[in-house]
């Protein structure tokens, strides 16, 4: 069987230089330099299928590199083509090739899921969704129809200059179905909700090649917001919008030492967390990292507090973290606009840079900073990053949003099944991956950090958020433990995809 698959994806791939041959449409001009082949073959039916617009690209060509590039570098998908989707029954008629020819596929745009497991795809065809970038508001501006590849900046933007915006995920380089699909953190969620809590309805390619328009009405819908990675490809969505209420946020950035960790996690508890009624506007990051110019023998704490409708920071919130004693405090003013860049998750950001490092990440939910588990985590995280170690720029993330709307919403209503928790942390080791003895020594420190964290938190089980796994995550672990929940994710499965044809990202075994 595997034999028979490499000849048809090679087939498929003479197929893909002859159909740009005789065509030679612009969108085909990219493709690798290959001597036209005499000979026709019978994969002509897809390519006529296809609409004028869609691209395929073929390895050795730029725009494959370009579109199959990933974040972390660490076990990446392989495939043998790529198709670029025009329009949304290109990616129908890709998925009906695919299954035709018993033939794995994988959609992404942003291509920055690191999961370990999208390794285990070894040869098949990429869809690429980048063309299907849209965001068309609807003229009663209560909601907008955003298309399946659009970037999370993208409709940012769009929709501010619109007067609107939405929770989308916060850095700018990523998709925004990417993080919506499992759940979807963002700047906004103690306001909104998380991601998907905005969505009204859909269009996806389920893994039969058909495609849906679903919705609340459906039963597919509980499953795609949390989990839907593992159901369909979506190629357009309709969520909900909201009017710009406050133009201005503010954040103030502190940078501590290593021997503060203790009094500023406690600050963290009494004056923001707060037990999860952390104002809605009021937001605590920080990462551990090393930074040179503040510290040039170890590393530091960057602390931020972010408030939206405001130009300064509350000193309410402030005041106990500079009392702390900080190397040093920047206090900045802007717009929505401002929060990637101010935080470092820019566009132009070095996180967001696609430069060969494997970008491994062991994420878990917390209800609070254990303040002993903290210093625990520090003592272990700060000489493993320290000085020359290959693990030099990695970054250990706590995510503190506002929670208000998030808790609102009963846990029951989807897929995401960690509404609870108010905190989300999250080991990033960044290397360069040069051998398997470097890859599963990240591995431990990952785990080891995370495993710190998950003894304090009082959970029978490690909470991970699907976005942010390291790939070997067990399916209750990414999608909640109650019996109730497992069980209707694995009939949803059964039913929509009872090939397993999803199964690379987070996947329901």
């Amino acid at each position: 069987m595997y034999r028979l698959k490499l000849q048809v994806i090679t087939a498929f791939a003479a197929w893909a230089v002859v159909a740009a041959c005789q065509n030679s449409p612009p969108a085909y001009q990219n493709l690798a330099e290959n001597s036209c082949p005499n000979d026709d073959t019978d994969l002509t039916e897809l390519r006529n299928k296809l609409s004028g617009s869609a691209i395929v690209y073929l390895p050795g060509s730029t725009g494959f590199k370009n579109v199959t590039t990933r974040w972390s570098a660490l076990d990446e998908p392989k495939v043998n083509v790529v198709v670029v989707p025009g329009t949304e029954n290109d990616v129908v008629e890709t998925v009906k090739f695919a299954n035709e020819k018993d033939l794995p596929f994988l959609a992404y745009n942003g291509v920055h899921g690191a999961l370990v497991s999208l390794g285990k795809m070894d040869h098949g065809v990429g869809i690429a969704l980048n063309q299907l970038s849209s965001v068309e508001v609807a003229d009663d501006g209560q909601t907008v129809t955003i298309g399946g590849g659009t970037m999370s900046k993208v409709v940012t933007d769009e929709l501010w200059a619109a007067g609107k915006q939405t929770v989308t995920g916060t850095c700018e380089c990523v998709s925004y179905l990417g993080p919506a699909l499992g759940g979807g953190h963002g700047w906004l969620q103690g306001q909104h909700g998380l991601v998907s809590d905005q969505f009204v309805s859909m269009n996806v390619v389920l893994a039969d090649g058909t495609l849906n328009h679903i919705n609340a009405s459906s039963d597919l819908w509980w499953a795609m917001k949390g989990a839907g990675h593992n159901f369909g490809i979506v190629t357009s969505i309709t969520t909900k919008i909201y009017d710009i209420e406050y133009s201005d946020w503010a954040i103030d950035t502190l940078t501590f030492s290593g021997d503060k960790v203790e009094a500023v996690y406690q600050a963290a508890n009494d004056y923001l967390v707060k037990n999860g009624t952390q104002p809605v506007g009021v937001i605590n990051w920080s990462y551990w990292l090393n930074n040179p110019d503040a510290d040039p023998n170890n590393p530091v704490i960057v602390f931020y507090i972010i408030q939206e409708g405001v130009k300064a920071v509350d000193q309410a919130y402030t005041k106990p973290f500079h009392d702390i004693g900080p190397l040093s405090a920047e206090s900045q003013a802007g717009t929505y606009k401002d929060l990637a860049a101010w935080t470092g998750i820019a566009l132009d950001s070095p996180p967001c840079q696609k430069a060969g490092f494997a970008n491994p990440r062991f994420p878990i939910y917390l209800e609070r900073y254990n303040v002993a588990a903290q210093r625990r985590a520090w003592d272990i995280y700060a000489p493993a990053i320290r000085g020359s170690s290959a693990f030099s720029n990695s970054i250990l993330m706590f995510e503190g949003y506002s929670v208000e709307a998030v808790h609102s919403i009963p846990s029951s209503q989807s897929a995401f099944a960690f509404r609870s928790e108010n905190i989300l942390a999250a080991p990033l080791i960044n290397y360069i991956p040069t051998n398997v003895t470097l890859d599963q020594k990240a591995a431990e420190l990952g785990n080891q950090l995370r495993n710190v964290l998950f003894e304090a938190s009082g959970y029978k089980d490690i909470r991970a958020y699907v976005n942010y796994a390291y790939g070997n995550e067990t399916s209750q672990q990414l999608y909640g433990s109650e019996k109730w929940r497992q069980e209707r994710l694995h009939a949803l499965k059964q039913k929509y995809d009872p090939d397993n044809k999803f199964s690379f990202y987070a996947p329901i075994p």
